[in-house]
């Protein structure tokens, strides 16, 4: 399940719209008459159901194992870590190999490593660990791997699309995709993780291990032509291609900047949430859940209205309007006494979110040449996406910094009032600077 900004391409349709083509007749006009969509969609459904139930299982397993924000912080670290590492070789590799037989060997390795996390877990004696920090390491690193399994599998996935439906089909197939991704791995997954973690802490990633293996057995049942080699060149010849171009466009540039601020500050907090659902907001598994659904539920309805909404005001107003949104949801969180406030705030935050990711990337999608476009997404994410992992290092070590001077309570709310400030000095610079 991915951070509310997600620095790549995104299609607008509603529940609606994938639900009238699932229910078309199976002509051959239908998407769902393609044999290979059925088979792609099916993996990207089950497969986003896996991340979202992993998105809440992965936090709450290190929280049961140690209460300490800097060690909790870690896990949340090298989740994010291989954004920053692997997302420039990914896409020169995805362009270089075969596609689908990636996507099968990453959700493999995927599977196996969640196994690895279930043997970890049913080594502990109980919960907390007296040897917290064994267990978070072996927890880490077990996160780190899979993390770079999904930079490979999230990249390949993006460009196997055209192989498998025309190309006036396109639009519509990735919307219906991402429609369905959204659903499974924000709306489904967290909820069905609280419930599971309630029955046994195992239990979510032998479910999470099992969507992987599913997945992968989809893939490897379409039949997708062979690609022709491309020719080989160095891969650093190749990268230098994608920087060149980044380099020579300074608005999206900036934007990819920009991105990686913003996600960092995203990561800092949302890497708190979990100690602050807990413990101020007195949240179990299944309650923390539901709440993570009222981000999804933003996302839901900015998928339906923010295109209307930024054809009405404009690119710069809209990207002004998202970061004032998303500066005023954290203050509101840095405040709230009260559940609903939280949940008020969190949708109002992925809502915005999509308001920034209407904009930007429909602007870099008209920009960027299609030979270059996957060497530049991936630059792109490296930016974006790359700052995450030091987010949720700062939001761990502010709250150990400040805990023995100033309480639990305030040092697990000073990173929302923290972040808040922040998304004002980037709403402040792009006002002055950023003009698109």
């Amino acid at each position: 399940m991915k951070t509310p900004f997600a620095g790549e391409r995104l299609h607008f349709v509603t529940l609606l719209d994938v639900l009238r083509d699932l229910a078309a007749n199976a002509s051959m006009t239908t998407l769902w008459s393609l044999r290979n969509y059925r088979l792609l969609f099916s993996a990207s459904a089950i497969s986003n159901l896996g991340d979202g139930v992993s998105a809440l299982a992965f936090p709450w397993l290190a929280t049961l194992i140690t209460r300490d924000p800097m060690l909790i912080a870690m896990v949340a670290f090298a989740t994010r870590l291989p954004w920053l590492l692997f997302s420039i070789p990914a896409g020169v590799w995805t362009d270089r190999m075969d596609r689908r037989r990636l996507m099968v060997q990453a959700d493999m390795v995927r599977m196996l490593l969640t196994f690895g996390v279930v043997a970890v877990i049913l080594s502990a004696p109980e919960f907390p660990v007296a040897r917290a920090e064994l267990y978070i390491a072996a927890i880490s690193v077990l996160a780190f791997l899979l993390g770079s399994a999904e930079v490979l599998r999230d990249n390949a996935a993006q460009t196997v699309l055209p192989a498998v439906v025309s190309a006036d089909q396109l639009e519509r197939a990735n919307g219906q995709i991402w429609s369905i991704e959204q659903i499974m791995g924000s709306f489904v997954g967290p909820p069905l993780a609280g419930l599971l973690i309630a029955m046994a802490v195992p239990a979510p990633f032998v479910l999470d291990a099992a969507t992987f293996a599913l997945a992968a057995g989809l893939v490897w049942c379409m039949a997708i032509a062979p690609r022709l080699a491309p020719t080989r060149r160095s891969w650093a010849e190749e990268a230098r291609e994608g920087i060149a171009w980044l380099r020579g466009h300074r608005v999206i540039l900036q934007l990819a900047i920009l991105l990686g601020l913003m996600n960092a500050i995203s990561l800092m907090t949302l890497t708190i949430l979990i100690l602050y659902s807990q413990e101020i907001l007195g949240l179990g598994a299944a309650g923390h859940g539901l709440l993570l659904t009222a981000g999804a539920a933003g996302g839901v309805a900015g998928g339906l209205l923010c295109p209307a909404i930024a054809a009405r005001l404009g690119r710069r107003q809209s990207l002004l309007v998202a970061l004032a949104i998303l500066s005023a949801a954290l203050g509101v969180i840095w405040l709230a006494t009260s559940i609903w406030l939280v949940a008020l705030a969190l949708f109002a935050e992925m809502f915005a979110a999509l308001l920034w990711n209407v904009v930007t990337v429909s602007y870099r999608q008209r920009l960027i040449p299609d030979d270059l476009l996957g060497r530049v997404n991936s630059l792109y994410r490296f930016f974006g996406w790359g700052m995450m992992p030091f987010g949720a290092l700062i939001g761990g070590a502010i709250v150990s910094a400040v805990e023995p001077s100033m309480g639990r309570e305030i040092a697990l709310r000073l990173p929302y009032i923290l972040g808040a400030l922040g998304m004002g000095m980037v709403w402040l610079y792009s006002w002055r600077r950023l003009h698109l």
